[in-house]
């Protein structure tokens, strides 16, 4: 992780589109520049944090912070057409997307689970989605640096790019979705997971070649979405396999 420190410089660094984990701010700290910062954070979905002394020290230890600074991840990207192209050394490519999704434990434990399932790639959002964080990194035990990271500015364009390349897109929904065992893998698959609360977005599931769904028998009707995300990844594998 590389730290930002000082007003204009981490202003700079969010309005550039610069790969922004969190920002922290000195509680106390006022003025037209601050509220630009809190405002050009707002806009790019970043994390915001006004914190008390004793903890901007931990994170700052120099003194012309200014009373801001910010996290910028170190993580390497890939393009998606990256990913595409590794992915067809296999015989049945599969590339998981990652609708919103915007804790880092969730997010780190789908791709720990997405590596050790095979997974050839992942496609996660620019915007309102949890960045690859530290949190991310530690969450996922390593598979940061294993598997490979798409991260694009519209998710429905990087759809239609993997439909252009020959991918069915199955999303994890609800309404209308058949159970996910009834679909055939055998074929180049892009999974869609969605957002904690929500799913994926309506406009995405209109996307979807096939909607699946994991049947509740309990009076909780939803999992946890890495624990989803992994029963869809192992039924995929399960199938591949025999």
């Amino acid at each position: 992780m590389n730290l930002i420190i000082g007003r204009k410089p981490v202003l700079e660094a969010i309005n550039s589109g610069g790969q922004i984990d969190q920002v922290y701010i000195l509680f106390g700290q006022q003025g037209n520049i601050i509220n630009a910062i809190r405002a050009a954070a707002k806009k790019h979905g970043i994390k915001c944090n006004q914190i008390p002394l004793e903890k901007f020290r931990t994170v700052v230890t120099s003194k012309n912070a200014q009373g801001v600074a910010a996290i910028k991840s170190s993580q390497k990207f890939y393009s998606l057409q990256n990913i595409i192209s590794d992915s067809e050394k296999n015989a049945f490519p599969l590339i998981l997307l990652l609708d919103s999704i915007q804790d880092p434990h969730n997010v780190g434990a789908i791709l720990r689970t997405a590596e050790c399932s095979g997974v050839n790639g992942v496609v996660i959002t620019k915007y309102k989605s949890a960045p690859i964080s530290q949190t991310v990194v530690k969450t996922s035990a390593g598979a940061t640096e294993h598997i490979k990271i798409s991260q694009v500015n519209n998710l429905s364009q990087a759809i239609d790019e993997l439909k252009a390349n020959g991918f069915w897109i199955v999303g994890s929904y609800l309404e209308g979705a058949k159970h996910y065992t009834a679909v055939d893998y055998k074929i180049p698959v892009a999974l869609i997971v969605g957002n904690e609360e929500k799913g994926i977005r309506r406009l995405t599931a209109d996307k979807c070649d096939y909607l699946v769904k994991i049947p509740m028998t309990g009076k909780i009707q939803s999992l946890n979405v890495s624990v989803a995300t992994g029963i869809l990844l192992f039924e995929i594998l399960r199938q591949r396999e025999k």
